[in-house]
């Protein structure tokens, strides 16, 4: 039987999302606060705003409860998945079928992981986390909640990433350094050093700027 799963987001990131959804079998539903202005999204239809989600969540029990949050901004996804676990909606973690993923890896609620990424042995992802498109997240690593690993970013074996940082596209991470909270390292850069919370870094090798 085909589950239904309500995406909230309707971006560009959705539509790789409501494609991975439809490849592990779901058929989906978009949500988007722009709605009504924003109707559509490919051939999708836009069927309200997150708070109508909730509001028919609590009107009719026989509503899906699976859902996840297609939203690329760390902060607003944070806001949308606690809104959405208070009001008692399943978070679904979505894996796209070529993603090779350890049996020893954790992998928290609220994450999706793209197509050809790797996680590997004892490796953890925080809730609601983003693990893009061909990203390594190498033995040992940790990553906070609500963090961004984007396409083609490696990091190397125990690794820390904390909560709500963004490791942006082609980015590599030298074994054992410590990423802080709500960093941003930009596109291509090289961490060989440990970066501490609240900083942007950049370069080869990345520093603060």
């Amino acid at each position: 039987m085909t589950k239904e799963l309500a995406i909230v987001g309707a971006s560009g990131h959705g539509k790789v999302i409501a494609d991975i959804a439809e490849l592990l079998g779901f058929t989906v539903k978009f949500y988007d606060d722009a709605y009504p202005e924003k109707a559509h999204i490919e051939h999708w239809t836009i069927q309200g705003t997150c708070a109508d989600l909730i509001a028919l969540k609590n009107q009719s029990p026989t509503c899906s409860n699976d859902v996840v949050v297609a939203i690329g901004n760390n902060e607003i996804r944070q806001q949308k998945i606690q809104l959405l676990q208070q009001s008692s909606f399943n978070l679904i973690t979505l894996i796209h079928p070529t993603a090779v993923i350890s049996k020893y890896a954790v992998i928290a609620q609220g994450c999706v992981v793209f197509a050809g990424a790797v996680i590997n042995a004892f490796a953890k992802v925080g809730v609601g986390c983003i693990i893009n498109s061909a990203a390594v997240v190498e033995h040992d690593c940790s990553i906070g909640d609500f963090t961004h690993i984007c396409p083609n970013t490696a990091l190397a074996g125990g690794v820390t990433v904390g909560s709500k940082s963004w490791i942006g596209i082609g980015s590599q991470v030298k074994q054992l350094v410590a990423i802080g909270s709500n960093c941003l390292i930009g596109a291509g850069s090289i961490v060989v050093k440990n970066i501490p919370d609240n900083v942007t870094a950049f370069g080869s090798p990345a520093v603060p700027r």
